[in-house]
């Protein structure tokens, strides 16, 4: 009897130590963004006092306070918007392109037989560990040589590390897909790339979403590739690079709050695709990591 009662004090204790854990690192990982959208509405006098408040005060009453100017001002920035404009439409054309080569590559890679493969696929994880620092340079020089404009100079180096992650997914979830598939399509008169595209593709809807979704994400956030290769061409600056030189209206002036408020803007939409694909996203990372 005392025994079963060690056992479940241990159980009860193991479950309050684990939930403990949950909410360390919950709290830990939300924390930043909890403090700039507390940022977000308060205005430079608050921000400005000590020690800092963890929801909008008065700095004369204490009572709380809540603004919207920060938003109403990053809303009437135009050129936050282009550079927001200049984001979604450099994700969604990196996106486009990494799943289209990257599903071929996958089929190839994962259902075909040829000599080469697995150096081939080592290759393009090998490619996923680079740091963009060490290509930066010489990716510069290259294009400068070129002459190519600064959207599609960010399209080709943002492919560099969207497109090995999308072939390497993609090509485990290929891989897990049965061959009777491929066997069944072919005995009824279907092509290879019939059969990759009629019986194949629709299954891997899955591992599309997951890639697509992670390869718009980092298009869509990255930084350093953006601030090098519009440096000399202001209107194309993506919206990273637009948040970092926000200026105020006067000189030396940091409008940190109306920062805050552009972050929290543009960090909502992708929560939300995240949210609504979490069940694909779980899907096809599970199949990938497991089946592969």
């Amino acid at each position: 009897m005392r025994t079963a009662d060690r056992k479940k004090s241990g159980i009860k204790w193991n479950r309050v130590g684990f939930w403990l854990l949950i909410i360390l690192i919950a709290a830990f990982l939300l924390f930043p963004f909890y403090w700039a959208i507390n940022s977000s509405f308060k205005t430079e006098a608050q921000l400005r006092m000590t020690p800092g408040t963890f929801i909008p005060r008065d700095p004369n009453t204490g009572a709380m306070s809540f603004t919207f100017q920060n938003y109403s001002a990053v809303f009437a920035n135009k050129t936050f918007l282009g550079t927001l404009r200049n984001s979604v439409i450099l994700a969604t054309t990196v996106t486009t392109l990494a799943l289209t080569i990257g599903s071929f590559a996958g089929f190839a890679l994962g259902k075909l037989r040829f000599r080469g493969k697995t150096p081939s696929l080592y290759l393009i994880l090998s490619m996923t560990m680079f740091p963009q620092v060490a290509v930066l340079t010489g990716l510069y020089a290259v294009i400068q040589n070129l002459g190519i404009s600064a959207r599609p100079s960010m399209i080709l180096s943002y492919m560099l590390f969207t497109l090995p992650f999308t072939v390497w997914v993609l090509t485990s979830f290929f891989k897990a897909l049965p061959d009777d598939l491929i066997q069944s399509a072919q005995v009824d008169g279907a092509t290879p790339f019939q059969a990759f595209r009629l019986v194949l593709l629709p299954l891997t809807a899955p591992a599309l979403v997951t890639t697509g979704l992670l390869a718009f994400i980092a298009a869509f956030n990255e930084y350093l590739f953006a601030l090098t290769f519009t440096t000399i061409e202001p209107n194309a600056r993506t919206v990273p690079v637009g948040i970092a030189l926000f200026t105020g209206q006067v000189a030396r002036q940091e409008p940190f709050g109306e920062i805050m408020a552009a972050a929290v803007l543009v960090t909502i939409p992708l929560i939300v695709l995240v949210l609504i694909f979490q069940r694909r996203i779980i899907g096809g990372l599970t199949a990938g990591a497991v089946k592969g």
